[in-house]
Parts: structure tokens; C-alpha cells; sequence
């Protein structure tokens, strides 16, 4: 389960205090889809990273089975993300030069042979199979998008947290990724993600809307 407990995070920009997170209060549990939707600038790319242990929080805890992500070590932290965490990202973040296989290597760390075979065997359920070997300019938006889907898959995570995974992507394409978080939570996983729009509602279990950097009640329909 994660758990976050009145988690607020700061910035300091030219014009004064930012306040990205606002005493948020937020469980996932074990297995569960939960959508976050809100406007641009809501705080929920923040609320992200944060829950991923990629940017501390000004105040509060973040808590994933019982452990306190912000008060283990970097590298203990780094090692928590490693090993049970994936992340999706909107713009993708491959390596340009690398190979849709490698780039879905890359947090794997390995290059043997059987890893190729896994990571092959990945892209191939995401129906990538005859672009083992293109380079991200050789593929189209979707494509790539399902690339770094891969390459948080091949981790075997018990979590993904995914950034606006379909913002960059036609209604098609959007769907079918998120029909693969769809298969990851049906499998037992667990997936967080956040987006403005409403398509990620329809395979969620629930869905938190955040406002100014705070959880607010679902506006009830005119």
C-alpha cells in the first residue's frame, strides 16, 4: 500500500512561494487503479514523483508497504524504484540512438541474452514485434509510447505510476495503452495514473481530483 499523510511540496519561484502539493492525504491499496485527473498546473505530475521517490516533499510522509520512502538512504531509495516501481512517462524519455529492444533494456541494466529474449517477448505482447530493431525516430508516436511502457514492464514491477501516458496520443493508440496498464492491474499490479482527461476513468477503479494542489470532492454533473 502507499500511503501519503498531509504531504505538501514547496517551490520557491520568482514571484514568491509555489505551492505545487497542499496537505494532500492519499492511500493506494495493493492491487487497486486509481486515475488522478485535474487541470494543468493541479500538482499532479508533483504527486507523482513524489509517490515514486523521485522529488521529496516539503513536509509530510510517503509511506509504500510500511516503509518510509524519504527516510531511506538515495540509495536505498533508488534500490525501492529499481525494484517495484515503473514509470510512464509522456515524452518517453528513449535514448535516441538505441534500438527499441535496448532502450526497453536500459533499467535492467543487462545485456545478455536472455534479457533480449524477455525484452523482446515484452514488446511482442505489445504488439512491437516487428519493430525489435527501429530506432525512436523511426517510430511513430504510439510506438514509442508502448516502448516505454515496455520498458517499465520489464521490471516486473508491483507499481506503475504513469504521466499523462496517452497526452502525446490519437484516440486509438490511447486506448490501447490503456488497455496494457489494464492487463498490468488485472494481472495484480498496481497502477496510478494521472492525466486531465477522462479515458483513464473508464479502466480505474476510482478517481481522485486534484485541484491547487489539493484533493477535492468530484463536481457533481449540471
Amino acid at each position: 500500500m502507499i500511503v501519503l499523510d498531509e504531504v505538501s511540496k514547496v517551490y520557491q519561484g520568482a514571484d514568491g512561494e509555489v505551492r505545487a502539493l497542499d496537505g494532500v492525504g492519499l492511500s493506494v491499496a495493493d492491487g487497486e487503479f486509481v486515475a488522478v485527473r485535474g487541470p494543468s498546473g493541479s500538482g499532479k505530475s508533483t504527486l507523482l514523483l513524489v509517490m515514486g521517490g523521485m522529488v521529496r516533499p516539503t513536509s509530510g510522509t510517503v509511506t509504500i508497504d510500511d516503509r518510509r520512502l524519504y527516510s531511506l538512504s538515495p540509495a536505498e531509495r533508488a534500490r525501492l524504484r529499481a525494484e517495484r516501481i515503473g514509470f510512464v512517462f509522456q515524452l518517453f524519455h528513449l535514448v535516441p540512438y538505441l534500438s527499441a529492444v535496448d532502450n526497453v533494456l536500459v533499467p535492467v541494466l543487462a545485456g545478455m541474452r536472455r534479457d533480449r529474449d524477455e525484452a523482446a517477448s515484452v514488446l511482442r505482447r505489445l504488439e512491437m514485434g516487428e519493430r525489435l530493431h527501429h530506432r525512436p525516430r523511426e517510430l511513430s508516436t504510439g510506438e514509442c509510447q508502448r516502448v516505454a511502457l515496455a520498458r517499465a514492464l520489464i521490471k516486473r514491477p508491483d507499481i506503475i505510476l504513469a504521466d499523462e501516458p496517452t497526452g502525446n496520443l490519437d484516440p486509438e493508440n490511447a486506448a490501447a495503452v490503456m488497455g496494457y496498464l489494464a492487463d498490468f492491474h488485472r494481472d495484480g499490479g498496481t497502477v496510478l495514473v494521472v492525466s486531465h482527461d477522462a479515458l483513464a476513468e473508464r479502466y480505474a477503479d476510482r478517481t481522485v481530483h486534484l485541484d491547487r494542489g489539493r484533493i477535492v470532492p468530484e463536481r457533481p454533473q449540471a
